[in-house]
């Protein structure tokens, strides 16, 4: 359970705590059972039941309850897409993958972070090699997070349920499957196979930041003009093209 889950359910319990003191307590309301009134009686217990109630459903739709797939077009943030990947954390096919996508996007901030530090030591930030640094840099950062977004958009297609039904079928007798459900799977494997290829696509743009870095700390010159003819800068210009050619 996640911090957010964790300050609601405690907010939950403090309430129906303080329904109950204010109903029962004798400066208050001072409701009682067993006394003349059997509306107070009443009161008192339908209270309870309805307090062990809302406490069961809150915990329920707070701990077991697998949130709504957030719509792809309202996800901006880095904090909207951990939260989409979340979704699926749960799944045991995808839990790997779900896994290195989350690491990914720890690793992506650190990575940039260096590479910003690094930069900031080295240049002036009205140079032109610093700004085209950045740039690059910001355009690498868009391709990671198209990556995760064809993530999103591939799982999507599916429930969570799914792939847990898929997963579950026999792997070693396949022809005793029906033909829908051969087609079904198969499918399914297709979709994994571009979820895999997003990560490591992903892994690669990594490579790519780590290779820059050092080539960064490693340059004799600031000249904008061995900027660009650096390998590394030529390497993500060219996957930078390369991927405006093909749409998620």
């Amino acid at each position: 359970m996640n911090g957010s889950k964790s300050v609601k359910l405690l907010l939950l319990m403090v309430v129906i705590v303080i329904m109950n003191i204010v109903l029962l307590s004798p400066g208050l309301l001072g409701f009682q059972i067993g006394g003349d009134n059997a509306f107070q009686t009443a009161s008192v217990i339908t209270l309870w039941v309805i307090s062990i109630l809302a406490l069961f459903y809150g915990s329920y739709i707070l701990l077991f309850k697998s949130p709504a797939v957030r719509s792809i077009q309202t996800i901006q943030t880095r904090d909207d897409y951990i939260e989409a990947l979340h979704h699926y954390r749960n799944v045991k096919v995808l839990k790997k993958d779900i896994a290195l996508g989350l690491d990914q996007l720890e690793r992506i901030e650190i990575k940039r972070d260096a590479l910003l530090n690094v930069l900031a030591q080295r240049f002036e930030q009205t140079e032109l090699s610093y700004k085209k640094f950045i740039a690059v840099i910001d355009e690498v950062e868009k391709l990671f997070y198209l990556n995760i977004r064809g993530i999103l958009n591939k799982l999507g297609v599916f429930a969570a349920s799914d792939f847990a039904r898929i997963a579950d079928q026999p792997k070693d007798s396949p022809s005793s499957l029906s033909k829908v459900a051969q087609k079904k799977a198969a499918l399914y494997q297709e979709y994994l196979s571009y979820v895999r290829g997003y990560l490591e696509a992903n892994e690669e743009i990594m490579l790519k930041l780590d290779q820059l870095l050092l080539e960064i700390s490693l340059l004799d010159s600031t000249d904008y003009r061995e900027v660009e003819e650096m390998p590394c800068m030529k390497e993500i210009d060219s996957l930078i093209k390369q991927t405006k050619l093909y749409k998620q």
